[in-house]
């Protein structure tokens, strides 16, 4: 199974019926493809569209229809779609019961930074550090690594997105949460041992007990 599918999947577990959850790009979107049977949400995009679908099929596409970061996606039965200010509104007045984001690095505390790479062209932050500040619940969907170089660090190097910390970090290889603040290794994926995933972090884990496999 892919890295990014295990993430997506793992992810898709978190989901309650009723929570309205924004997705972010890139991994974030595919969680919408993994939505357990009797689970229904309702998914937000920041420009603008409450409804969102799976990923649509080749052929399916319509130009009009994409998530905040052009990508295509679907629209459900009873989607609604309004303008910047209402979707903002709805990010920033608390109202978002949960966003998933993907992550550049997280560090030791949870802190996020997944919005720029010094000495790259960004068109901006965009709505990510509304969302890790006005969300309820905040989880990082990132691959462990980045050619073979830990991403979650003792400190982050890239410019943070807000010093408030993510709640989850899902991974290829884990699943890591930030209980007063030291991350804590909370589930391994099948397969792998936890001496793989110490070695994968720079960041201290806290390791205690019995660390369950992530159910996917």
């Amino acid at each position: 199974m892919e890295a990014q599918t295990i993430i997506a999947k793992r992810i898709a577990r978190e989901l309650q019926s009723g929570m309205l959850v924004n997705l972010g790009i890139g991994i974030p979107t595919l969680v919408a493809s993994y939505v357990p049977d009797g689970i229904d949400v309702y998914f937000q995009s920041e420009n603008g569209l409450i409804g969102t679908g799976p990923i649509p099929e080749d052929g399916t596409m319509h130009p009009t229809l994409t998530d905040a970061g052009g990508r295509p996606v679907s629209a459900l039965p009873g989607a609604c779609t309004f303008d910047s200010a209402m979707s903002f509104g709805l990010i920033r007045g608390g109202h978002v019961d949960m966003t998933v984001l993907g992550g550049l690095q997280v560090d030791a505390q949870g802190r996020l930074a997944n919005w720029m790479i010094p000495g790259k062209m960004v068109p901006g932050m965009g709505g990510a550090m509304d969302l890790v500040t006005g969300a309820k619940r905040v989880i990082v969907a990132m691959q462990h690594t980045a050619k073979g170089k830990p991403k979650i660090l003792d400190q982050c190097t890239l410019p943070l997105t807000s010093v408030r910390p993510v709640d989850l970090v899902v991974t290829e290889l884990a699943v890591i949460g930030f209980p007063e603040g030291q991350a804590t290794l909370l589930e391994k994926a099948p397969g792998v041992s936890i001496e793989d995933i110490v070695n994968a972090t720079e960041a201290r884990l806290a390791v205690s007990g019995t660390i369950p496999d992530m159910p996917i």
